[in-house]
């Protein structure tokens, strides 16, 4: 169970780091440059999302 507890922790600093680099992207960038860097910031945000979701769907059935 430790172990399960260890992988989910790992998964929710692993999504708190995909929204940290969300911001940091689009922070303090002048209008144009957001519009030009914010679709990237969101593609990747979700992606990395998504990997998550995926890692944590397989985790739960380890655990039941």
């Amino acid at each position: 169970m430790p172990d399960t507890e260890l992988a989910e922790e790992l998964l929710q600093i692993e999504e708190a780091d995909a929204w940290f680099e969300y911001l940091e992207s689009t922070r303090g960038q002048g209008e144009g440059r957001y519009r030009e860097l914010e679709p990237w910031a969101w593609a990747r945000l979700t992606q990395r999302l998504r990997a998550v979701r995926a890692r944590r769907a397989r985790l739960r059935p380890a655990a039941a």
